[in-house]
C-alpha cells in the first residue's frame, strides 16, 4: 500500500484546497471536541458538503476527538451520537481511552486511531492498543526513525502515523500547561494560546545545582523566543520515513492558511511521487511562513542544521515567510477573465504570482482588476467581490501571491 498523504482541514475551504493539491486524507475537528477549537472546524450544516466532497474525490475524512475529555465535555461526546453519526467520517482520532467504549458501540464500522498526545512510543503500548481495538498509532513526536523501525518489526499489522511537517510544541508530547497558567486557555482542551511563542525578556537563566554555567540565550530587540521550538520538516526524507514503517506521513497546520495548507500539501506530493520536477514544488515550503526548520527527533543529528541535539534548541528568530497570500481564484466569467476571493489587498501594477497543484509558478504584472459591474479598479481589498483579466491560463483554485517586503516577522 503507498504511503498516505495526510493534511490539515481547519475548515471546508481548507479541506478542498488539501485534496485538491494532492492530499490522500485529511483531518478536521468538531468544534469542541478537538485540540484546535479555534481553528474554524466545521458545522453540522457543512456535513452533507463534505459527504459530496467525499464521493467526488474517493478521498478519506478523519474526525479528531483528541481533547482530554472533562465530566460534562464526556456527557455532551455521549449525547451527541446522531450528529457525530450524521458525519462521513472514516476514522476517529483519540487520546482519551474512555471514549473508546462509546465509539466502539455506536460505529464500529469507524476506524479508531490513536492520537499522538497519548505519547505512544514503544511496541508493547501498540500492542495494547491494538488489543483495544485502534487500527492506527500516530506516534508521539520523540519517536525516532529507529523507534519506527523496531515497532513495525514487531506489530507489522499495525498502521503507524508520525508528524514530518510543521510547528512543534515545546513540551513533552504537547502536553503543556503553559497557556492555561499564564492566559487561563488550556491546551489540553483545545484553546492553546501559543504562550510559547511568544517574546520573553530574561536576564539569566541558571539552575540552582550548576551554579555559574547560564542557558545561552538569543536576544532580538530585548527578546528572547527561548520557549519556542523550531517547526518540523522532513521533506528531504520521505524515503527514510516510509522505509522506516510509516503509514502517514501527517502534515501541522488546521489553523495555518489556505496557502500554507496547499504549498506544503503539494510539496510533500511531489516528494512522495518522487517527482522529477519535486524541488521547483519544495523551494516553497521555504518561503510559506514558518519558523526555523528542524528535522526533530526522527535522527541524532540535524542534517538541516547540522548541529546535535538541535531540537532541543529555541529558534532564534521569529516567523519566516517570502511571499503574501492574497487569494484564490474562483470560476471563470468570460474571455481571460476570473473570479477572485480576495484576502489580501491586490493593486494594478504588482506582480502577481499564481501556483497550482502541477503548475509551480506563472507570473503577471500586467493583468487588469475588474468590480462586480466589469469597470476597471485600482485595487480590490480583502473581501470585496472582483475578478481578474489576465493572458495567463489559469484554473479554479490556484492561489494568488506576491513577494513579502518584509522576511521576518513576530
Amino acid at each position: 500500500m503507498a504511503i498516505e498523504l495526510l493534511s490539515p482541514a481547519g475548515n471546508y475551504e481548507k479541506l478542498a484546497t488539501a485534496f485538491n493539491y494532492g492530499a490522500d486524507a485529511a483531518y478536521m475537528g468538531m468544534t469542541e471536541f478537538s485540540l484546535r477549537a479555534n481553528a474554524g472546524n466545521f458545522s453540522i450544516e457543512e456535513a452533507e458538503k463534505v459527504r459530496a466532497l467525499k464521493e467526488k474525490t474517493g478521498k478519506k475524512v478523519y474526525c479528531t476527538l483528541n481533547i482530554l475529555f472533562r465530566e460534562k465535555q464526556m456527557e455532551k461526546l455521549l449525547s451527541e451520537k446522531d450528529e457525530i453519526g450524521s458525519w462521513p467520517f472514516d476514522a476517529f482520532i483519540v487520546s482519551d481511552i474512555g471514549t473508546v467504549p462509546f465509539l466502539r458501540k455506536n460505529f464500529p464500522e469507524k476506524e479508531l486511531h490513536l492520537s499522538t498526545q497519548a505519547s505512544c512510543l514503544n511496541s508493547e503500548s501498540v500492542k495494547m492498543y491494538r488489543d483495544m481495538g485502534f487500527k492506527r498509532i500516530i506516534l508521539g513526536r520523540e519517536a525516532s526513525l529507529d523507534d519506527i523501525r523496531r515497532i513495525k518489526d514487531k506489530v507489522p499489522e499495525m498502521e503507524l502515523e508520525a508528524f514530518v511537517h510543521g510547528a512543534m510544541c515545546m513540551s513533552y508530547s504537547g502536553r503543556c500547561m503553559l497557556s492555561s497558567f499564564l492566559t487561563g486557555r488550556s491546551a489540553n482542551r483545545g484553546d492553546c494560546s501559543h504562550t510559547c511563542r511568544w517574546n520573553y525578556r530574561m536576564y539569566a537563566l541558571e539552575e540552582e545545582e550548576r551554579k555559574g554555567h547560564y542557558y545561552p540565550i538569543e536576544e532580538n530587540d530585548g527578546y528572547t523566543t527561548i520557549l519556542s521550538s523550531k517547526d518540523l520538516c522532513m521533506i528531504d526524507h520521505v524515503k527514510e520515513l516510509e522505509e522506516a514503517g510509516l503509514s502517514s506521513l501527517k502534515i501541522e497546520g488546521r489553523m495555518k492558511s489556505v496557502y500554507y495548507v496547499a504549498v506544503v500539501t503539494r510539496a510533500y506530493r511531489k516528494a512522495i511521487d518522487d517527482a522529477p520536477d519535486k524541488d521547483e514544488y519544495k523551494r516553497d515550503i521555504f518561503d510559506v511562513s514558518h519558523r526555523e526548520f528542524t528535522t526533530g527527533f526522527f535522527f541524532k543529528d540535524d542534517p538541516i542544521e547540522g548541529r546535535e541535539d538541535d531540537v532541543s534548541r529555541p529558534t532564534s528568530y521569529g516567523y519566516e515567510r517570502s511571499y503574501i497570500f492574497l487569494g484564490t481564484i474562483g470560476k471563470k466569467k468570460g474571455e481571460n477573465i476570473w473570479e477572485i476571493d480576495c484576502r489580501n489587498q491586490i493593486k494594478r501594477g504588482q506582480k502577481l504570482e499564481f501556483i497550482g497543484p502541477d503548475v509551480p509558478l506563472l507570473s503577471d504584472d500586467n493583468f487588469t482588476i475588474l468590480d462586480e459591474d466589469g469597470f476597471p479598479l485600482l485595487q480590490l481589498d480583502h473581501m470585496k467581490k472582483g475578478f481578474i483579466k489576465t493572458d495567463l491560463n489559469l484554473k479554479e483554485g490556484y492561489i494568488i501571491r506576491r513577494a513579502s517586503e518584509q522576511k521576518y516577522f513576530s
